[in-house]
């Protein structure tokens, strides 16, 4: 590690060089930040990272100022921003002696692309020989597509997410969909995350960095989960069954009088339940639907039962009356609902991370709970090139480098006011 771990943050003393953007890799570097890592983004001069600019929405403190796109804030609080033009001769040597100092270098060009600039991994091990270095693409670093750009839309269709996601084939609507976030960027973000401890652990335990290789299309192929598995068992491509499930009967969404609720009911005992709270003890002791098995063989059957049911009473009694008996059972909330909801509030899970000029934000909390070392206090993402002046004053040697003459020539760029 570069210093000594504070007490209370899991990855204090650790520095990350972040050369990421859009979403991916900046999630990889968000839960590193979180957990205490010292997260240096470097951003190129024309604007930063390219979702600064992903508006509207923006985000505003309480004086109405705009503080940047929500999409930037979702993905980067807690970093430090320094700007530093890769392209010029003096910046990469900038980009070089930062990552001198640092533990991880994480980045998402396209395969080949800092190779040009000697930042790629053969070049910054050269100068730190035990650097994890993590590389994000689309779809690796060999491979037939190898060379393609790769995004979470097309990665989504590509990998099979989108062929097992939208309404069941044949009914209104259907068509493959892809799902309402950026999931494979987030999750391969998470990966990322995991790869690097794992690569930190052996740089301890050996001294050796290596080179993490994270593919959008490998991750998405390796959490379809028990899709895949399904297919790898019987040769047949899973269909779309809206908000059904494959394999487990009832687990999906039903209309009642006045909204929608979610039904998960995860094993037999559930499904007595269910029956007893909703009037149809008959169901439960019917060979048909007594055990998992036949009710998803019977799902035709079955759920149109369940839905003339269903419909007969409101939303918030079903709820109430079905958690009293164990039975899984959820609203479809909107975000409103869902920031209004007591348990996510009691769970901390909307925050006010403060800004660089102490103003606070709106925010979302990390969802990780450490009883002993839990993620720092909410720090809102930081102004393009905020840090600059300090980060390098900090790391490079001035025996070697003239910050002000990096500026004059455009190599690096200062937040308006740094000194």
């Amino acid at each position: 590690m570069t210093s000594p771990q504070a007490s209370g943050q899991a990855l204090s003393g650790m520095r990350i060089l972040d050369l990421t953007r859009i979403l991916a890799g900046p999630w990889a570097t968000q839960i590193l930040a979180d957990l205490g890592a010292e997260v240096i983004k470097v951003e190129h001069p024309n604007g930063g990272d390219d979702t600064r600019s992903w508006g509207p929405p923006y985000v505003k403190d309480d004086a109405g100022t705009d503080r940047g796109s929500a999409y930037f804030h979702s993905a980067n609080r807690g970093k430090k921003s320094v700007v530093v033009d890769i392209t010029k001769p003096e910046g990469q040597r900038v980009v070089r002696a930062m990552a001198a100092s640092c533990d991880v270098v994480i980045e998402n060009f396209k395969v080949g692309g800092l190779a040009k600039y000697g930042l790629d991994y053969s070049g910054l091990s050269g100068v730190k020989p035990d650097i994890v270095y993590c590389s994000i693409t689309g779809f690796g670093q060999n491979g037939p597509y190898a060379d393609r750009a790769g995004y979470d839309f097309l990665i989504q269709a590509m990998g099979g997410l989108m062929s097992v996601t939208g309404q069941k084939e044949g009914t209104a609507g259907a068509e493959p969909m892809k799902v309402g976030v950026a999931l494979t960027d987030v999750l391969t973000g998470l990966y990322a995350v995991i790869g690097i401890l794992a690569a930190l652990r052996h740089r301890d335990a050996t001294g050796e960095g290596q080179q993490i290789d994270m593919a959008l299309l490998d991750v998405q192929v390796a959490t379809l989960a028990n899709q895949a598995m399904n297919y790898l068992a019987t040769g047949t491509s899973p269909k779309p069954l809206g908000n059904s499930h494959p394999s487990i009967v009832p687990y999906q969404a039903f209309e009642t009088s006045d909204g929608y609720v979610i039904l998960a009911v995860g094993n037999d005992g559930q499904f007595a339940r269910f029956c007893e709270v909703a009037g149809l003890q008959g169901l439960a002791a019917d060979a048909r639907f007594a055990t998992n098995p036949e009710r998803v063989r019977n799902r035709e059957t079955l759920i149109p039962i369940l839905q003339g049911v269903m419909s007969g009473r409101r939303m918030d009694d079903w709820i109430v009356a079905l958690n009293a008996a164990q039975v899984p059972v959820g609203p479809i909330n909107d975000l409103q609902r869902v920031f209004d909801d007591p348990h996510i509030k009691a769970r901390g899970m909307r925050t006010a991370p403060v800004a660089t000029d102490g103003a606070p934000l709106q925010g979302v909390a990390s969802p990780l709970k450490l009883s002993q070392t839990p993620p720092i206090p909410p720090k809102a993402a930081p102004e393009l090139g905020a840090d600059t002046f300090a980060v390098l004053s900090q790391l490079l040697d001035p025996e070697d480098f003239d910050i002000d003459a990096l500026e004059a020539t455009g190599a690096v760029q200062f937040l308006k006011g740094q000194t």
